[in-house]
């Protein structure tokens, strides 16, 4: 027997993927959202955190 066999046999099984593409679409659609809110001195200030220019 197939894989798909026993995904056929659940029932509401069609959900999932529904779901799946739902959060993933709200979650890069809140990123991006915050990314444009965001203040920007902050965003330049986590900028510099690998190259600080005190030292």
């Amino acid at each position: 027997m197939k894989f798909i066999n026993y995904l056929e046999s659940i029932t509401g099984i069609g959900i999932y993927p529904l779901t799946s593409l739902t959060m993933f679409f709200l979650f890069f659609a809140l990123i991006i959202t915050w990314s444009v809110k965001a203040d920007k001195g902050y965003i330049r200030s986590m900028k510099q955190i690998p190259f600080p220019e005190n030292d």
